[in-house]
């Protein structure tokens, strides 16, 4: 009897040390307070040093700090609407998932028209001397898909490689992730049919989306989102990256795996009360390199996610 009380216990304890492990591998965000409410969000640090985030919601959602910390509403970028959308939202408001730059003195802002689970997809983009809301200048379509395409056009990232070229990458289930050269002084592909994949999950329902591309050093990171978004504390969202000398890849996750067959290095999932991490953005600041991501609360609402980034050994370690 005593053998068997000590098996359950240590059988209790066994799981309670693996739950705890599984727990400690992930860190949690950072502190942030005022309007933490996000999704798929992407943050710039501005000329002045405050910070100016964009966000999926009415017209492009933006939301402006001045320590990373307390974030504050600002308003639509687009106040007075984007019929320009409606062959791809059917005239609902939600503009997804933005994509931020400052270069050339000015704004970027790239962001998405669809509508949930259709690949009648566009992706757009504006410019703004100063980010405010109304102060943006809608440039027109930048790419599109449609229902018989292989490929979502959501979900865009600029990437300027080293030679100072233009890519914009992008893309959400189906054949998964594509890049494409834009014109740098259009901001426009310089040729729309010349599509480079470079990451997908073929045998796991196409489930990834939301690339980011940043370089460090001699390598290009490629970070996406796997599994399932947007379903709250039951989402299944996960942080994954890969790397390449190149920007166009081939990319592969630190076990040498391609992405091209649903490699990635898991970097944050589900833990505690932070549900389905993902769709991040990274920027260089004063202090490293920062990851931005949504997670859900317990209560299934979407909250601002902050923490930095390391290099170890040429591959990054949330902390």
């Amino acid at each position: 009897m005593m053998s068997l009380w000590r098996f359950a216990v240590g059988s209790i304890l066994g799981v309670t040390a693996i739950a705890s492990s599984i727990a400690r591998q992930y860190v949690g965000p950072g502190l942030v307070n005022g309007d933490t409410f996000i999704h798929d969000p992407t943050v710039v640090k501005t000329p002045e040093g405050t910070y100016l985030a964009a966000y999926t919601g009415d017209y492009v959602q933006l939301k402006t700090s001045t320590d990373r910390t307390t974030w504050r509403n600002a308003g639509a970028a687009f106040p007075n609407g984007a019929p320009w959308t409606t062959p791809y939202t059917g005239g609902a408001k939600n503009l997804w998932a933005p994509d931020l730059t400052y270069a050339n003195g000015q704004y970027y802002l790239y962001y998405s028209a669809s509508t949930f689970g259709s690949s009648r997809s566009a992706i757009f983009f504006a410019t703004s001397r100063t980010g405010a809301s109304g102060s943006w200048t809608n440039h027109g379509l930048v790419i599109e898909s449609h229902a018989n395409s292989n490929y979502n056009a959501i979900d865009p990232n600029l990437i300027i490689d080293a030679q100072g070229r233009w890519w914009l990458s992008f893309g959400s289930f189906w054949s998964g992730i594509k890049i494409v050269e834009l014109d740098r002084n259009t901001g426009k592909p310089i040729n729309s049919n010349n599509l480079i994949s470079i990451a997908s999950r073929p045998d796991n329902g196409g489930a990834v989306e939301a690339p980011v591309i940043i370089r460090r050093g001699n390598y290009y990171y490629l970070w996406v989102s796997f599994d399932r978004c947007c379903n709250g504390a039951a989402s299944t969202y996960r942080i994954m990256v890969g790397r390449s000398t190149s920007v166009t890849g081939p990319y592969v996750d630190k076990a040498g795996k391609s992405m091209m067959q649903g490699g990635g290095t898991q970097m944050l999932a589900s833990h505690g009360s932070i549900h389905g991490p993902g769709h991040n953005a990274v920027f260089a600041d004063g202090d490293g390199d920062v990851l931005v991501y949504h997670y859900y609360r317990n209560d299934g609402v979407a909250q601002l996610g902050i923490n930095l980034i390391r290099y170890d050994n040429g591959w990054p370690v949330i902390y």
